[in-house]
């Protein structure tokens, strides 16, 4: 892994989200400055459990019926996915976590369908950057 994150103009980009990073080199920054040579592989680590857990999480999402992912089950995982997510900087998937877990916690169909596409689509290109920054 490179000594240092990749900066703003090399950052994760969305496909098709114009030019709005997948996570934000802000964030990315002030996780590597907890382990700035690398030495403890911290940074690494964070990466690779918050892979694992998204990628776990998501699939509890996965169902090809919409009709089938329970609304509650589908406001926990937004839940637990929300603050992890924005703390490694995967801000707009953060923000879809949180539309889905009110929409989960309210029972709204309405809200609930195109919430949980948002989530399962962001949350695709959230892993496929947080593996390309990790080179798996």
């Amino acid at each position: 892994m490179p000594p240092n994150p990749p900066g703003p103009e090399h950052s994760p980009k969305a496909q098709g989200c114009g030019d709005a990073p997948v996570l934000d080199a802000d964030a990315l920054s002030r996780l590597h400055a907890l382990d700035p040579d690398g030495s403890r592989g911290f940074f690494k680590q964070l990466l690779t459990a918050y892979e694992a857990s998204l990628t776990r999480h998501l699939a509890r999402l996965a169902p090809s019926d919409v009709g089938s992912v329970e609304f509650r089950v589908a406001a926990e995982v937004a839940h637990t996915l929300k603050s992890s997510s924005a703390s490694i900087g995967a801000l707009v998937f953060s923000a879809a976590c949180a539309r889905l877990e009110r929409a989960g916690k309210v029972g709204n169909s309405d809200d609930f369908v195109p919430a949980l596409a948002a989530v399962r689509a962001e949350g695709d290109r959230v892993v496929v950057a947080v593996r390309d920054m990790l080179q798996i």
